[in-house]
C-alpha cells in the first residue's frame, strides 16, 4: 500500500498564513501597548489640569477637566434638567446659565434624584463665584437616545439647543462648568460627582495577545516538527 504525501505548496500556505496569524497578534499587542501609553499621559493629563488650582473660565473653548471659576448671577427659571444614572440613582443633571459680565454660563449644579420636589433644592441668589471642571458640548445626545429640545427631554448637554431653547444670547457654546462642591456641602442639587476614573485593561490586553502570540509560535513549531518526523 503506498502513501500520498501531502503536495509542498500545501505546507508552504500553511506556514505562511500562520506567519500572518503570528505577525498580526504581536501587532496587536503592540498597538494595546501605544494605547496604553496614550492612555497614562491622558490620565496624568486630567489629573494635572483637575487638581491645580482654579483659572478664570476662557472666552474660548478651553480643555476638558480643567479647573476654572467664573462669576456672576444664576438664572434658576431658566434651568433645565439632563437625564442621568449616578452612583445616587436615576435622577437628573440641573443645568443653570450662569450670567456673567462678559459671557453666559451653563453650569452643572449637581445631581438630583427622581421624586425630589422642586422646593427642596438649593437657589442661591446674587453674585456668585462657581468653581469647576470644563465639559466639553455634547450635542445630539447618546448613543441609544436623542436630545428632544420641542418636548424638553435632554440626555445630553447640547448646550447650543439649550441656549436655544432657554431664549439665551451671547452664551458660551463650547463647553460648561462641572461645579464642585465641598465634603459637607450635602444639598440638592448635589454637585461635586464629575467622574474622573479612565478605564484602563490595555496593558491586560497587550499581555494577552503577546500570550496567544507565543502559545500558537510552541503549537506551529510542534505541527512542523510532526510534518518532519512524518516524511522521516
Amino acid at each position: 500500500m503506498s502513501s500520498t504525501r501531502r503536495p509542498v505548496w500545501v505546507d508552504v500556505t500553511i506556514l505562511v498564513l500562520a506567519a500572518v496569524m503570528f505577525a498580526s497578534m504581536i501587532a496587536l499587542g503592540n498597538w494595546q501597548m501605544r494605547r496604553l501609553a496614550w492612555k497614562l499621559d491622558l490620565i496624568e493629563s486630567v489629573e494635572s489640569r483637575a487638581y491645580g488650582d482654579p483659572v478664570p473660565a476662557p472666552q474660548g473653548a478651553g480643555p476638558e477637566y480643567l479647573r476654572v471659576f467664573a462669576t456672576g448671577t444664576f438664572a434658576h427659571d431658566q434651568s433645565l434638567r439632563i437625564k442621568a444614572v449616578t452612583d445616587l440613582g436615576p435622577g437628573y443633571w440641573i443645568m443653570t446659565p450662569l450670567a456673567g459680565d462678559d459671557m453666559t454660563i451653563w453650569v452643572n449644579r449637581g445631581f438630583v434624584p427622581n421624586g425630589l420636589d422642586q422646593t427642596a433644592w438649593d437657589t442661591p441668589d446674587g453674585r456668585l463665584r462657581v468653581t469647576g471642571l470644563i465639559r466639553l458640548d455634547q450635542p445630539g445626545g447618546t448613543l441609544l437616545e436623542s436630545n428632544q429640545p420641542e418636548t424638553g427631554r435632554w440626555v445630553s448637554a447640547d448646550l447650543t439647543e439649550m441656549s436655544r431653547a432657554a431664549g439665551l444670547e451671547n452664551v458660551q457654546t463650547a463647553y460648561f462648568i462641572d461645579a464642585e462642591v465641598s465634603a459637607t456641602d450635602r444639598s440638592w442639587p448635589r454637585a461635586g460627582l464629575t467622574r474622573l476614573t479612565f478605564r484602563n485593561t490595555h496593558l491586560v490586553y497587550a499581555l494577552t495577545w503577546y500570550a496567544m502570540a507565543a502559545l500558537f509560535l510552541v503549537a506551529m513549531g510542534y505541527v512542523v516538527r510532526a510534518r518532519f518526523k512524518a516524511t522521516d
